[in-house]
């Protein structure tokens, strides 16, 4: 199987290696948490950020939002103000936007604040307040507005071209909302905020220290074995110490999530979530075509590669510790030594892939705006986050001086981009995009950035980052089908036992993942899944990295062919937000909304023949 430490951006990538795991999500927000029309949506473009100063028409600027008895008037305002006629209406949804933003931005910095220290018991309190007493007197309130909008006679009167996408969501939202599951969500919240403290206290003693275990991963890439296996089994034996509690959250999310797919009238939760996420434009029929052409196409280039490193490494076989060395014994990729240095250099191939994007991360070079370096207490992988009220974004990751440190936030940077370029619409859900598209926008910045890796490296040891990035994809893309696929299995037989599940955890590594010796590691393998971040704070969010992968390819291809005009291309995609269609997204950005067997196989030849001119 493969191992999310070595191939997945313990970030989200949120996160970490090439590609990341990351956790956020919907633009790189924590999905789970989101309230029902806060899917981030306004666009525009401005070359450069600026911090917006909050619209105080409706929403006082001094407002508290964890405080309801200050948010319950402008809630009451909005249900009973009427909303006749279109100028009525389009004034009407302005004021909502302006106070969702308000309440969606005290949510964040709550959250922002709670994942830089897990440890601090009032953060942990300040979040949890929010979640289990705001949060739930909103949602109700959510459906209400929404019903009022889509009910008024003037919605019918409103340009399609701007309201179509608003108006449709709208529509999907009313018909899912259940007020009985409202309580349940909480109770999902609450549990995830338990697996990120989980996570975020793990640590071990190694090599005379204490190291979190972001830092640990610096030894896999070392080339002594003896070391790379000490690393590799501290962290695992630390994880394990916890798998039994994380895997009783898990359990219970299971049954509450079954539960609110049941209470919305639905068979299971995948059809529920696939609704609940707007899926509008692919079932869950083509997911599982996803699955089985990764697994005709891609899995065997990916075996071919490990077949490769085994023979290069003079190994009888590959154990879980060998895949992140490199096969010639140089040492490690190392691309900074501080953070000061990480952030300049990065700076420095935004600014050389185009000015516009290069002004646009000089200007998130501010406390408020990054927090990049791993260290004891802070929450697991990595995140982009954007406060809707002053449309800022912030970059959260756990930075330890590795290649796919920098990997990361050139990801998280293009979610960044996405949240400024998109800044300036007046419609709060247009200030963002589906994940399908966001994730093109973050994944494109990783691929374009190759010719610029000279900023951290000799031209050297550039040729050999960018041959172990293509090597990533070819993981990376199995690693995502096993994930979804997992993910169909588990809410599809709600009833599962945990020997079933691991059971169908070990037929999905058949199917998909690396061919590695896990003798003595049973233990380990079998409860690698929980590593994957999204399986317990963002279910069903995974699959959009594999779409979003083969977008990011395309547009490589285009950058590859001419620079200037894919650069334009994507800026214009991303500065639509989520104001249209999911495939009117990606072909203002000059890409196909394709993510089937045919489109696969020729991105698959492009990235291989890269590979063969690149020396190993």
């Amino acid at each position: 199987m493969h191992d999310p430490d070595v191939l997945l951006d313990s970030s989200d990538n949120a996160g970490g290696t090439p590609p990341r795991l990351r956790r956020n999500a919907r633009h790189s927000r924590p999905l789970a948490l989101l309230f029902t029309l806060l899917r981030s949506p306004f666009p525009a473009y401005r070359c450069c950020m600026t911090t917006f100063a909050p619209d105080t028409s409706f929403v006082p600027g001094d407002i508290d939002c964890s405080d309801w008895s200050q948010v319950e008037p402008l809630t009451r305002d909005l249900l009973e103000r009427p909303i006749n006629s279109v100028d009525a209406l389009e004034r009407w949804l302005l004021d909502r936007s302006e106070l969702e933003a308000a309440l969606s931005e005290a949510q964040a910095n709550r959250y922002i604040a709670m994942t830089c220290d897990t440890e601090s018991e009032a953060k942990k309190k300040a979040f949890l307040q929010y979640v289990e007493e705001i949060e739930p007197k909103y949602k109700p309130i959510a459906a209400a507005l929404n019903r009022r909008l889509i009910a008024s006679r003037a919605a019918a009167q409103l340009s399609p071209a701007r309201y179509e996408v608003l108006l449709r969501d709208a529509r999907r939202d009313v018909e899912m909302f259940r007020e009985a599951n409202v309580p349940i969500e909480v109770e999902l919240a609450k549990l995830d905020q338990q697996y990120q403290e989980i996570c975020g206290a793990m640590t071990c003693d190694f090599d005379g220290q204490t190291r979190t275990l972001p830092q640990m991963m610096r030894y896999l890439e070392v080339t002594d074995r003896a070391t790379r296996q000490a690393a590799w089994t501290a962290v695992a034996e630390r994880r394990l110490a916890d798998a039994d509690r994380i895997d009783d959250l898990f359990d219970a999310m299971i049954a509450h999530r079954h539960r609110i797919a049941l209470n919305a009238g639905y068979r299971d939760f995948r059809d529920y979530q696939h609704d609940r996420l707007r899926r509008f434009d692919y079932t869950p029929a083509d997911c599982s075509t996803f699955h089985e052409s990764v697994e005709r196409l891609v899995v065997p280039l990916m075996r071919r590669l490990d077949e490769q490193r085994r023979e290069a490494l003079g190994l009888e076989t590959l154990r879980p510790w060998d895949l992140a060395v490199d096969v010639l014994g140089r040492p490690p990729l190392r691309p900074f030594a501080t953070v000061e240095q990480f952030v300049e250099g990065t700076e420095r191939i935004f600014r050389r892939m185009d000015g516009d994007l290069g002004t646009m991360f000089a200007s998130l070079r501010r406390p408020e705006c990054l927090d990049l370096e791993s260290r004891n207490g802070k929450a697991p992988g990595g995140y982009q986050y954007n406060r809707d009220r002053i449309r800022q974004p912030f970059i959260f990751m756990n930075a330890a001086g590795l290649h796919r440190d920098l990997i990361t936030l050139l990801h998280e940077g293009g979610h960044a981009f996405h949240s400024i370029l998109c800044a300036d619409d007046p419609l709060l859900p247009y200030r963002g995009a589906p994940m399908e598209f966001a994730e093109v926008a973050s994944m494109s910045m990783e691929l374009l950035a190759h010719p610029f890796l000279d900023e951290f490296y000799s031209q050297a040891d550039a040729t050999r980052a960018r041959r172990q990035h293509l090597e990533a994809i070819m993981s990376i893309l199995p690693w995502i089908a096993t994930i979804d696929a997992f993910q169909h299995w588990l809410y599809t037989n709600p009833g599962h036992s945990r020997d079933q599940r691991l059971e169908t955890w070990r037929r999905l590594d058949d199917r998909f993942g690396h061919r590695l010796d896990w003798t003595g590691l049973e233990a380990h393998h079998d409860r690698s899944w929980q590593r994957q971040l999204h399986l317990f704070g963002v279910p069903f969010y995974y699959i959009e990295y594999g779409i979003a992968q083969i977008g990011a390819l395309q547009m490589w291809v285009n950058f590859r062919r001419d620079r200037k005009a894919a650069v334009r291309r994507y800026r214009a995609g991303l500065a639509l937000g989520g104001s249209r269609p999911l495939p009117q997204l990606w072909s203002e950005a000059g890409l196909e909304f394709d993510f089937g067997p045919q489109r696969l196989v020729s991105l698959m030849r492009e990235v291989d023949s890269e590979l063969a001119a690149l020396p190993a």
